[in-house]
């Protein structure tokens, strides 16, 4: 399945003015299928994207948490015994501590403004299917004011 949103700039043809009410059946249905698919190819487009915005975000998060560990790991066997030949070993270890948390929390908030970016729901096909339900109403109004 392609990743092309359905053109919906104009509307397909409607059917001729001296169409019988069997033909004006078949074509209402032939224009909910054609909707209903559109809509639901707009919908699938956007649960894409936003999936891999979040996984991005996910593995962002994910990133930060190991740089942690890791950071952890090679700073204070590194740095606290390099400060420990200028201050004492106490204060030589707190001071990579910190510095390697401060790390980690930069890359959590990053992580966490591209998952907080993610919207749940297909705008673009929410407004479309909006859309749609207003015209429809506007033309049975139209239709109802027409044949009273």
């Amino acid at each position: 399945m392609s990743n092309r949103v359905p053109d919906r700039t104009s509307p397909p043809p409607g059917p001729p003015a001296d169409a019988s009410v069997g033909e004006l059946m078949t074509h209402l249905s032939e224009q909910t299928s054609r909707l209903v698919r559109d809509e639901l190819a707009l919908a699938q487009v956007e649960l894409k994207a936003t999936a891999k915005q979040a996984g991005k975000g996910a593995g962002l998060l994910s990133g930060a948490g190991v740089l942690a560990l890791y950071g952890v790991g090679a700073a204070i066997a590194t740095a606290i015994i390099a400060l420990a030949l200028v201050l004492p070993l106490w204060a030589s270890a707190l001071i990579v501590t910190a510095v390697v948390f401060l790390a980690a929390g930069v890359a959590g908030l990053v992580g966490k403004k591209e998952v907080e970016q993610v919207s749940p729901t297909p705008q673009r096909a929410v407004e479309n299917v909006s859309r749609d339900i207003e015209q429809v109403e506007e033309a049975r109004h139209r239709d109802h004011t027409r044949s009273a």
